[in-house]
């Protein structure tokens, strides 16, 4: 027979402790493992340009984009960018227009995504420098035309931009303010 009292002896408070630490320590452990991972998948931009309506952005990494995603995107190194953006520029977050396999036409210096008008480009940046048309054509695979609604955003329609290809993609965002 076991006593009545063997159970208090068993709990006793020293032990009790003992066992809320290592319960402690193993969902702490568990909670970071989880936090971890969590954070491979996603990131937090700040959007800094008056392109997009929203400024704060959960990016989750590793996801196709789609059609109306917002993507954010390290843009190719130019001389261009780097005057108008900074040589440690943030990335660029647009809006996909195109996706591989539609068709990107160009009317004078309006574009259309599969005869679709997007987006009107400009002859000159702020500064008053040229810019070279973007591309046209069937956007290939894992690559994607995209853009804005405004006017001055720096995106697909131009050269120094062009497709945005999987190499260059960071995430696509979720605005969250």
């Amino acid at each position: 027979m076991i006593p009545a009292d063997a159970d208090r002896r068993f709990w006793s408070p020293i032990r009790r402790q003992r066992w809320g630490v290592m319960l402690a320590v193993a969902a702490a452990a568990s909670a970071y493992a989880s936090l971890a991972s969590w954070s491979d998948r996603h990131v937090f931009l700040v959007n800094q340009s008056t392109s997009l309506p929203s400024w704060a952005f959960l990016v989750e990494r590793h996801r196709v984009p789609a059609r109306g995603d917002t993507i954010f995107f390290d843009p190719p190194a130019s001389r261009l960018l780097e005057r108008h953006f900074g040589r440690d520029h943030p990335p660029f977050g647009k809006i996909v227009y195109g996706i591989a396999g539609d068709a990107v036409k160009r009317r004078g210096r309006l574009f259309l995504v599969n005869g679709r008008a997007v987006a009107l480009a400009k002859e000159r940046t702020l500064r008053g420098e040229p810019l070279a048309l973007g591309p046209t054509g069937i956007v290939p695979r894992g690559c994607y035309f995209v853009g804005t609604p405004n006017k001055d955003s720096f995106d697909s329609r131009y050269a120094l931009i062009g497709w945005v290809c999987g190499r260059q993609l960071i995430g696509v965002g979720r605005a969250i303010l």
